[in-house]
């Protein structure tokens, strides 16, 4: 068996790598560059699949070293609105444009950071109890988005951001929730085919590094204060956010 071989998929597959390792680490949103950066070298569906057996690594030793601390009520609420979610992405990913979910997602998330920072009431002022419906629906976005093009971190902090938990908390809760929507999301890349032997054989070359960045991760996470921590997320999800509005206006209307 062989691995991909091209300089430029390194280019960007390694620096991809270490923005998942930091994400899973703690540092939610960062690793959202990590499929549109190797999606530059080969189709998104691809780039996905290469990076999702690294993520189930990276999400096993997450859920180990935050297992006891998470809020179960939210999973509770979002983990089956999120399977729904992949279900539904699983049956329409050959037909729908990731570009329009890109840039769907990118603006949804834009207006919330905003909110977040100018609007009327801080996100720090929210009630920690968001409704249940919208912790389904919310869910369902983020399994659908991140099975169409590995974008499921904003619409799955724009509702648990909201309820302002404790770092720790907030970091568990989330290593918890991806985790099971990464082993989930296997059954639709599977059908679809999108599993090969030379990609697998990939994504286990990159795996000493994926490992490393990932206890940087948790070592940056446990050392940065609280306060600190959720702006660093907010202008993440931002800066994001842009990325992906400008990558699905450009694959939708190039030059």
């Amino acid at each position: 068996m062989t691995i991909i071989t091209d300089p430029l998929f390194y280019a960007l597959a390694i620096p991809a790598v270490v923005a998942l390792g930091l994400s899973k680490g703690g540092f939610a949103g960062v690793g959202q560059m990590a499929t549109p950066l190797v999606a530059l070298a080969m189709p998104p569906l691809e780039a996905a699949a290469i990076m999702l057996p690294i993520m189930i690594v990276q999400d096993a030793t997450a859920v180990w070293v935050y297992r006891r601390e998470y809020n179960a009520r939210i999973l509770k609420i979002m983990i089956p609105g999120a399977l729904a979610g992949i279900a539904l992405a699983g049956l329409l990913a050959s037909y729908i444009s990731d570009s329009a979910v890109r840039i769907f997602i990118g603006v949804t998330t834009i207006l919330f950071v905003l909110y977040s920072w100018i609007g009327p009431k801080k996100l720090a002022e929210e009630t920690k109890t968001a409704s249940v419906p919208a912790g389904v629906f919310w869910g369902a976005v983020s399994g659908f988005t991140s099975t169409i093009c590995q974008a499921g971190g904003p619409p799955y902090q724009m509702y648990v951001l909201s309820q302002n938990l404790p770092k720790m908390v907030f970091v568990g809760t989330t290593a918890i929730m991806f985790a099971t929507l990464n082993w989930v999301k296997v059954i639709p890349y599977a059908a679809l085919g999108q599993f090969s032997s030379v990609g697998l054989m990939t994504s286990l070359a990159l795996l000493p590094l994926a490992i490393v960045t990932n206890q940087l991760g948790f070592w940056l996470v446990r050392r940065t204060p609280q306060k600190v921590f959720y702006q660093v997320t907010m202008v993440l999800m931002l800066l994001i956010s842009i990325e992906l509005t400008r990558e699905g206006v450009t694959d939708l209307w190039p030059r």
